[in-house]
């Protein structure tokens, strides 16, 4: 399938996107990612891979919709966990500190 990254066109496989990610470990995911295999890499390292670019020259977005269109299932970036309820403010640093383990000091 013909898709266009950063401005250049390239005709990428679904096989061919497996093979070239074959045996490369993901990065830890911090934005968009898309699942190969039974990988979840962030998008622009894949970008780099296939493209052979620098991940600057590309968009995330470019990727997704090129991998999207082969096939592969996309994600958005991870939402950042609730955080817990913060301590009380009238608490000792070390009772602060147990709350936050999840212990209590007496």
């Amino acid at each position: 399938m013909r898709c266009v990254i950063a401005r250049f066109p390239f005709d990428l496989t679904k096989e061919g996107v497996l093979e070239t990610m074959k045996g490369v470990k993901p990065e830890a995911v911090t934005g968009e990612s898309v699942t190969i295999g039974r990988r979840q890499y962030p998008v622009k390292q894949v970008g780099q891979l296939i493209t052979r670019q620098d991940r600057r020259d590309f968009s995330a977005g470019e990727v997704v919709r090129a991998m999207t269109r082969l096939g592969f299932t996309c994600r958005a970036a991870p939402t950042t966990a609730p955080s817990s309820p913060s301590p009380s403010p009238d608490l000792s640093p070390l009772q602060r500190a147990s709350a936050m383990l999840g212990s209590s000091v007496a």
